[in-house]
């Protein structure tokens, strides 16, 4: 009798527990829809994560889409806090009309924003977007710092081969360059987009889709994404003190 007691007091508290648990889930989820602006396409949490904040949340998905790969290849991926710049001071919506001055703003020297290397293919400043159409928007974003023998490179798989954008990059100099995440890896890789120059890694990271995705949001997106972040010959110089790359979540 005691034994039949005593399994029903654990069926209680187990189900108690559980319950607490779904609970919470569900405050948590409706925590996260109420940081989402469908109609502005924005997922305003970014704006006050900071960079232990943001580490976390990219290294949680990580490990959510990364499910093939083992604990060393997933700490190989991982983007440490003291690497990620911290913009919570910023305080205008983070669209893409704000983004100039955002970038004015969190910029060392922003009167050279619009200035671009002699070397072609080697752009100071890199903008990822999760698809080709948000990348073809936030180039046309940034055209105020573009000016003559200065264009901003289009690196985005929609409409565009390869093939084109590598001869775009040998011809010309870019002071900015957009693209999304596998397109960026595929040129760095190949040797047509050079990181030489490089100064500041922007990642588009407010922006939703219709489903309230953002580019940390779909495993197609996020995984070539902390792939391309935490290349060595970038994630050496987030913390290098002499010639730094700013990592910034916008």
């Amino acid at each position: 009798m005691a034994s039949e007691v005593q399994s029903k007091k654990r069926k209680i508290d187990d189900e108690g527990v559980l319950v607490k648990k779904a609970k919470k889930k569900q405050k948590k989820q409706r925590e996260d829809e109420a940081d989402l602006d469908v109609e502005a396409g924005l997922n305003k949490a970014f704006a006050w994560m900071d960079g232990q904040l943001l580490a976390d949340h990219v290294a949680q998905k990580t490990s959510r889409f990364g499910t093939e790969l083992s604990p060393i290849e997933l700490s190989d991926l991982y983007i440490s806090a003291n690497a990620i710049k911290d913009t919570t001071s910023y305080e205008k919506p983070r669209n893409l009309e704000n983004l100039p001055d955002f970038l004015e703003k969190f910029s060392a020297e922003p009167e050279k924003l619009n200035n671009a290397s002699k070397t072609c293919g080697a752009p100071h400043t890199l903008v990822v977007s999760a698809a080709g159409l948000r990348a073809a928007d936030t180039v046309r974003a940034l055209r105020t710092f573009q000016k003559k023998g200065n264009t901003v490179a289009k690196l985005f798989a929609k409409h565009f081969k390869v093939e084109e954008q590598v001869a775009f990059l040998q011809k010309n100099r870019s002071g900015m360059a957009v693209g999304t995440p596998q397109r960026l890896v595929d040129l760095i890789e190949n040797g047509a987009l050079a990181t030489s120059h490089l100064k500041r890694i922007i990642v588009d990271a407010s922006h939703i889709d219709q489903k309230k995705r953002g580019i940390v949001d779909m495993r197609e997106t996020l995984m070539p994404l902390v792939r391309l972040l935490s290349r060595k010959e970038l994630k050496d110089k987030y913390t290098d003190p002499d010639h730094p790359i700013d990592l910034i979540f916008y």
